[in-house]
């Protein structure tokens, strides 16, 4: 992907984390549907070149770090990743785990999203986590 389109696409994902500093419209929704914020989390299961988190370690991790924080509810799904390493120069693939919360609204939602991605930065030495915020119409 070319530089600048590399810049405009970070651009893009990264300005819904500033929070007050960009105020995105919420979506205009027919009842029963409202307005709420939706959060994904992208998730890469490899360490290295190597299939790191296990199904299990995932799990885990899941029930200690994620679920206390969002305890309402929340989906997972399996996923095939794919970025450019820059210690290396290469493009690598990798099982994934996409996590979708319908956030709940409040003002700490952001901040439980970072504990996440910088736990699971950690646990599993991550280069990094993807988060990913947008305006949705939800009905439960």
């Amino acid at each position: 992907m070319p530089r600048p389109m590399r810049h405009l696409l970070a651009a893009v994902l990264v300005l819904p984390l500033f929070g007050n500093s960009v105020s995105a419209q919420p979506a205009a929704c027919n009842a029963p549907l409202k307005p709420q914020q939706v959060a994904e989390l992208l998730l890469g299961r490899k360490i290295g070149d190597r299939l790191g988190v296990s199904e299990t370690q995932f799990l885990n991790f899941l029930d200690r770090e994620i679920t206390p924080r969002f305890p309402d509810g929340l989906t997972v799904y399996d996923a095939r990743g794919q970025y450019r390493d820059g210690e290396r120069k290469r493009i690598v693939r990798e099982p994934s785990k996409v996590v979708m919360i319908v956030l709940p609204g409040n003002p700490e939602d952001m901040a439980r999203l970072n504990e996440i991605a910088d736990a699971y930065k950690k646990r599993f030495r991550q280069q990094s986590v993807g988060i990913v915020l947008r305006q949705a119409c939800v009905s439960f």
